[in-house]
């Protein structure tokens, strides 16, 4: 069953396609280019000061809506809620320029490049990115990043409007009873799943060849070759080899500390001695100052790690987990001082659900490398060490941790307490934003086309 539409789930309507799978249908309102045949005719139906929505917005999330609901009849005014949520995230941002709410362009340059790289995880490869949108992977990310830029500052804005609002164990057990017997949800299995991560290390040997390479690289171009022809030729950074190791422009800070350290050294055309970041082995080429940023291109190469290499990190988490096993140490302990996950080791080595926060995963939403191995085993038990390949692609191994298995159950407060407290957290988040829009609705300039004309777009009692 749909859901009424708030400013909270259209937030999430925005970057759903860049966090959860890109779908195609939601590019054009994500500044990437449709392929051909799937253009939309759009145009400008509401305008909040200096800020549009545009047709296309309203429709492609009417569609994601639509195929949610699989066949089921859609509400009738649900493009006015949809209109109403997006008019109020441009409210947010028409008031976080007077605010001066800004977001760093060093936080819009990660994003971008994490979204990116999950993008074409999914499509499988740059070149069928780039073949599907016809423009090149640097094409791509410039028109992401205002986009992103505008995703980011709203959930600033609204994270500066509700992030001192909380709710005590008294409201959530209000709000608990305030739905009926019948409205309770029932949940399907969940388990709790711990896992330590130790990458593989790379040995000396390896960090010697890629440094002999890159020094060989560096004389033929002391000796007059072409640092572009040969970053396309040699470069292992995926994102720049293309476009002859060209990385961009930046502004201090927004690089990895060694790569932007030795390119400060380098005046206009000068070239690097081999540098070492997190990412591997580097050259770097300087091309020029501007204002208060540098560009740069780079030849990266990343030494490759053996089976000598894995098996350092196996013999760790073997001994590791017996210690666990024994009650030498917890496991999340363990997975403190040694896990390189760090999402899960700050949390006593457990999964996060990020839909609520909590530790409990649905069953059936595994990552199925994940649920084929915890389907047959028992509460307490820790798989022996597996190979693994973190989510910036380096090999790994980790140890598995199934520290429970709830059963299917009607929501009940006992056992789901932080996903009721998150629904309560929700509802009182709305409500202080349900206060500031009817404070600052009238602050700001609307227009809105004709079409629209009926929606009451900035009425907050109308959601």
């Amino acid at each position: 069953m749909l859901v009424k539409v708030n400013r909270a789930a259209t937030l999430a309507l925005l970057t759903l396609a860049l966090l959860l799978g890109f779908a195609p249908a939601s590019q054009a309102q994500l500044g990437i280019s449709r392929p051909k045949g799937q253009e939309l005719l759009d145009g400008i139906i509401v305008k909040v000061d200096n800020q549009i929505v545009l047709r296309s917005d309203v429709e492609l999330i009417y569609a994601q809506e639509a195929a949610r609901a699989a066949g089921k009849p859609l509400p009738p005014d649900l493009k006015c809620k949809i209109l109403q949520s997006l008019v109020l995230n441009k409210l947010m941002l028409a008031r976080a320029e007077v605010d001066s709410v800004i977001v760093e362009d060093k936080q819009v340059s990660s994003e971008v490049d994490r979204r990116m790289a999950y993008f074409v995880q999914q499509i499988g490869s740059e070149k069928r990115l780039e073949e599907q949108y016809g423009k090149t992977l640097k094409a791509l990310k410039e028109d992401l990043r205002p986009q992103i830029k505008e995703q980011l500052t709203q959930q600033k804005m609204q994270e500066t409007i509700t992030g001192k609002v909380a709710v005590t164990p008294r409201e959530v057990a209000q709000y608990f009873t305030r739905i009926p017997k019948d409205s309770l949800p029932y949940f399907s299995t969940e388990v709790e799943v711990g896992q330590i991560v130790v990458p593989a290390q790379v040995n000396d040997k390896a960090k010697q060849a890629a440094m002999a390479k890159l020094n060989d690289i560096r004389a033929q171009i002391l000796a007059g070759a072409d640092f572009a022809t040969l970053a396309k030729q040699y470069s292992e950074d995926p994102g720049s080899a293309k476009e002859g190791g060209y990385l961009g422009s930046f502004g201090r800070g927004e690089l990895v500390p060694e790569y932007e350290a030795a390119s400060m050294k380098l005046e206009p055309g000068q070239m690097s001695p081999v540098v070492q970041s997190q990412f591997g082995f580097h050259l770097i080429q300087f091309i020029e100052r501007k204002g208060n940023k540098y560009s740069t291109r780079h030849i990266l190469l990343k030494p490759e790690t053996g089976a000598a290499d894995i098996s350092a990190s196996a013999k760790l988490l073997t001994r590791l987990r017996r210690q666990i096993l024994t009650d030498s140490i917890t496991f999340a302990k363990a997975a403190k001082d040694n896990s390189t996950d760090k999402l899960s080791s700050s949390n006593g080595g457990l999964l996060a659900n990020r839909a609520d926060g909590g530790s409990r995963l649905p069953l059936d939403k595994l990552d199925p490398a994940i649920f084929f191995t915890i389907d047959t085993m028992k509460v307490g038990h820790i798989t022996p060490p597996m190979a693994y390949r973190t989510d910036e692609g380096k090999d790994a191994m980790r140890i598995l941790w199934l520290k429970s298995n709830i059963p299917p159950h009607q929501a009940n407060l006992q056992d789901d307490y932080q996903k009721i407290a998150a629904a309560a957290l929700n509802e009182k988040k709305n409500k202080a934003l349900d206060e500031w829009f009817a404070k600052n609705r009238g602050t700001v300039y609307l227009e809105v086309a004709p079409e629209y004309a009926q929606c009451k777009v900035l009425d907050v009692t109308e959601r």
